[in-house]
């Protein structure tokens, strides 16, 4: 095995180099993984940008990537549904320990948990990454590594859509056709929404929902009111839609969102914005419209495989970019200025197919 693991290093906010690690080695249950592809993710850039997401603050040099799947090289003394040679998508939030959070199985609230690319736990954006064997999945022969990778965010648009309840003829509005308003628009349609609308200020990402299933699409402007934009969507679907899947974490759009669903509804708000947020709360209490938070995910891998591999979902279309590792700067520059959909690093040398 080649003893050179390049690695994508962040070293401080705008600091973003190439560097040489040592290869690791698998604990008793670990696999030792030769990456294939990595999707680079918002918060990713953000992390380089500013070097911080909220409380999570880059203290020291940090491997960033976690959407990700590679091949099995190596396996630990104790792994035994693993062997080399298999290929795996990896579930990058790995729990440290069976607390209350893990047991109700909801192990991504856990506040110890592991997660690649978030301080001080380092990715998997390198030629080689050991990781629990338990949150690599294995994928089938019909689903590439490319879509292995794109599991980690069709797992958000999972999470989602399970929280807010998506079901048989559902009526969903999503607000941003960004990455992850993309793959819960994919979920959605896949659940059974009898109508979906999404909203996105580019209309090259509203052209790319239409393609991918969207039954309406609404371009805004940023000077669109919130009650005035529910207005528009209630008129284009004829009746407000149930659910609401927030995307984007902007204070006028959670606005939308309220305003928008029907009395009784759900709102699910998946973007991150300021941590303080006006919104009109009164409105939603009185028309009992629910309104959940999202964390990542938990318990969709499996799921993600069978949708991907049975042909339910395709997340091709979302690649639109591919660089080899060594361009690494150049792809993370790339997504930093919103072109595209989906940016995927190429990590096998020897392998630069999907």
């Amino acid at each position: 095995m080649a003893q050179e693991n390049l690695s994508v290093v962040l070293h401080a906010k705008g600091d973003l180099r190439l560097e040489n690690r040592p290869v690791p080695e698998p604990g008793p249950n670990e696999v030792l993984l030769q990456m294939h592809s990595v999707g680079i993710c918002g918060s990713d850039v953000h992390y380089w940008q500013h070097g911080r997401i909220g409380d999570f603050v880059l203290q020291k040099p940090m491997v960033l990537g976690h959407e990700a799947a590679g091949r099995v090289v190596k396996v630990g003394s104790a792994v035994t549904h693993l062997k080399p040679g298999d290929r795996v998508a990896i579930e990058p939030g790995v729990p440290r320990e069976m607390d209350e959070f893990f047991k109700r199985g909801k192990y991504n609230l856990s506040p110890t948990i592991f997660f690649c690319a978030t301080p001080p736990d380092d990715g998997n954006l390198c030629r080689y990454y050991t990781h629990n064997a338990n949150f690599c999945y294995k994928l089938p022969d019909s689903v590439s590594f490319e879509e292995g990778a794109l599991i980690e965010p069709l797992s958000v648009g999972i999470h989602a859509c399970r929280r807010a309840g998506v079901s048989l003829g559902s009526t969903v509005l999503i607000c941003g056709a960004g990455p992850i308003g993309l793959v819960s628009l994919l979920v959605a349609k896949a659940m059974g929404a009898s109508k979906v609308i999404i909203t996105d200020l580019f209309k090259e990402r509203l052209e790319m929902a239409k393609e991918l299933g969207a039954d309406f699409q609404l371009t805004v402007k940023k000077d669109d009111g919130p009650q005035e934009l529910a207005k528009k969507v209630e008129e284009i679907l004829g009746a407000q839609p149930e659910i609401t899947i927030e995307c984007t974490g902007v204070e006028s759009c959670i606005q939308t969102a309220l305003y928008a669903t029907r009395s009784g509804g759900v709102v699910v708000l998946v973007g991150l914005g300021a941590p303080m947020t006006t919104v009109p709360l009164v409105n939603a209490a009185v028309r009992e419209v629910d309104i959940r938070g999202v964390f990542r995910y938990c318990n969709t891998w499996p799921m993600a495989i069978a949708m991907l591999s049975s042909g339910k979902v395709n997340v091709k279309p979302l690649v639109t970019h591919r660089f080899p590792l060594e361009q690494a700067v150049q792809a993370f520059e790339t997504t930093r200025q919103g072109l595209g959909i989906k940016v995927m690093l190429k990590c096998d040398k020897n392998d630069q197919n999907p």
